[in-house]
This record gives C-alpha cells, structure tokens and sequence, in this order.
C-alpha cells in the first residue's frame, strides 16, 4: 500500500490517499514496537492527512479542473525548515529525558519535518520532493538501526522513485504555467 500511494501520488491520481490511509496503520503498530514513538504519532497523522488530502485532491479548482501543482517562495521554505529544527530540539529532548525512545532527536526531526511535507504534497506543492528525498534518507538509517530492514529497504525505494515523481511534477507545474 505504500508504494501504491507513492505511485499514485507521482501521477497526482487521488486514490494515493486511500493508499496512504491503510498503509499508516500498518506503520504506526510496526514503529511504535520498536520505540520510534514520534514516527509512531506521525503516521497517526499521515492518517488523518490521507483524508485532507482527499479532500483537497478533490475539490479541485472553482472551475472543476484539478488542483495544480505549485510552488512556494523560498521564504516559506526557509520559515519551515527554522520551525522544524526547534520543535525536533525541544520534542528530542523531551524523548530523551522521559522515554526510552531510540534516536529521539532524528525521530523527532524526521517526524517534523515529514508533517510538513505531508502537508505539502495535501497542497500539491512541488518542493515536497526534495525534502521527502532527505526525509527518506534519514529513516533508511533509523530503521535498518532498529533491524526494520524492510521498512529501510522500503525507503530506498522511495529515494530511487522520488526523482521520477519531482519530474513528473515539474512538467505539471510547467504545464499549468503555460496555461495561466
């Protein structure tokens, strides 16, 4: 199921959401046993994102076109980026000083960082990309470093298929440009 979001949501078709909804819950058990508690809690969300997402995808445009995707200023990013390294300090050493969790402050800048990246490909925003490219890296260490060698396995994959997607994204971006 999580690859088929990812497929899907490279060819920006709508059912990547559904994927998306069952994969979480598959995830959330399998990081929660091995005390990855942030990831755990980010695929909670990712959940509760599938149906924004859906919603989003949906709704579309006023004029009944699909939403297109877009980019954002580099002030924005810059913005993001600033907010994700405080919380994932301060929610890194909260895990640390009051949890067993391993890798409390990569898990919580991962998990951060990836809600704000959820949050980007909701709003069919092309930079999601590249911050999925260094997201994914990061957990293909944290997981095999918790012998989940098929979830690392997985996100190597993902790094192999996000290049594709950021093309793919990119042409729509362009493409929405030349309309407009």
């Amino acid at each position: 199921m999580a690859i088929g979001y990812l497929l899907l949501a490279i060819r920006e078709n709508i059912w990547c959401w559904f994927c998306a909804g069952i994969s979480t819950a598959i995830y959330a058990w399998v990081t929660f046993d091995a005390r990855l508690y942030m990831d755990a809690a980010l695929n909670v969300f990712y959940f509760a994102m599938a149906i924004y997402g859906w919603q989003v995808w949906r709704r579309g445009r006023s004029d009944g076109h699909e939403k297109p995707v877009v980019t954002w200023p580099l002030a924005t990013h810059a913005a993001a980026l600033t907010s994700i390294a405080l919380v994932s300090v301060v929610n890194g050493y909260l895990l640390a000083t009051r949890t067993d969790a391993a890798f409390p402050y990569l898990d919580s800048a991962t998990t951060w960082a990836a809600v704000w990246a959820t949050f980007l490909v909701a709003r069919k925003v092309l930079e999601n990309w590249w911050y999925w490219l260094v997201i994914d890296a990061v957990y293909v260490f944290l997981y095999w470093a918790r012998d989940l060698d098929l979830f690392a396995g997985l996100f190597v994959f993902y790094i192999v298929l996000i290049p594709f997607g950021l093309m793919a994204w990119r042409r729509s971006y362009r493409e929405a440009q030349a309309w407009t």
